[in-house]
């Protein structure tokens, strides 16, 4: 009976394996744990919450929660959720419209030094987003536009084009030269190119830029904290309102942050698989 003898050679590969496999676990870990922490202490009382060091047994309760829609001070969170929803949805929206075409011309039907384009969409990244914020303040104050969602939508969309662009380049630059010549063959034109032989393929990569463009313009305060007020205020301004003079209350500040950040986690949840094939797309040839 023939026995396998383990050589040094597997020994090293199965001992390299298992140190990158704990060394992925505890990278894991350290990611979720803040996750955790906050979950956790937006489920204790604001005295549980404030203790040093923090009372991990405490008793839990939903007190945050309650503070948080309103139930003590009046002040319902839907408005501000309902207006980031909007906005977010939209410019993601307006962001593929304009940033598949591009992309197209970028990659699959090269313009003429298309590198330059590519480098002005990257450039237009490199000016911090607080130098701008004067110029876009007095454009709004002029035009009317403070405390509008419109105006959300349309910084959103102009912030993320140049990050949906490349993204989608790399993408359709992996679309298969033979199905386009086919297609054109058969006489489709361009519309019909993009939404029936282009996007299928590219699927994955619209769900991962989509969902990247949605939670940055979900998350993004700077512009929101300035140029909204009342009617227009988004999740993020709501947020920053439960830091009052009175003090930093913890449990409830946290129970907020939960609440805001599940409409990411949950699209990001349902799209997980889309978002990993989009992310990985073209890194193995």
């Amino acid at each position: 009976m023939a026995t396998s003898i383990a050589t040094p050679g597997s020994l090293t590969a199965r001992s390299r394996r298992g140190a990158l496999g704990l060394l992925a676990w505890l990278c894991g870990i350290m990611f979720f744990l803040p996750v955790a922490w906050m979950v956790l202490t937006s489920l204790h009382s604001e005295p549980d919450a404030a203790t040093n060091p923090p009372s991990i047994g405490a008793s839990l309760t939903l007190q945050g929660y309650r503070q948080f829609f309103g139930a003590s001070t009046g002040v319902s969170p839907w408005p501000p959720l309902i207006n980031s929803f909007s906005a977010s949805l939209m410019s993601t929206l307006l962001v593929l419209v304009l940033s598949i075409p591009a992309a197209y011309a970028l990659s699959i039907k090269p313009v003429r030094k298309w590198s330059d384009a590519m480098f002005f969409f990257l450039s237009t990244k490199m000016l911090p987003a607080v130098a701008g914020l004067l110029p876009v303040y007095l454009i709004a104050k002029n035009t009317g536009l403070l405390d509008n969602i419109g105006l959300l939508v349309i910084l959103y969309t102009s912030m993320n084009l140049p990050i949906a662009v490349w993204m989608m380049r790399s993408f359709l630059s992996e679309v298969p030269v033979e199905i386009l010549e086919a297609a054109s063959i058969d006489g489709a034109g361009l519309p019909t190119v993009l939404t029936r032989i282009v996007a299928p393929v590219v699927a994955p990569g619209i769900a991962a830029t989509s969902l990247i463009c949605f939670i940055f313009s979900w998350n993004e305060l700077l512009f929101a904290r300035v140029l909204t007020g009342v009617v227009a205020g988004t999740a993020p301004v709501f947020l920053t309102g439960f830091v009052t003079s009175q003090g930093l209350f913890l449990a409830k500040v946290c129970a907020a942050a939960v609440c805001i950040s599940l409409p990411v986690l949950i699209a990001g949840f349902a799209a997980q698989d889309k978002l990993v094939q989009g992310l990985s797309l073209g890194a193995v040839k």
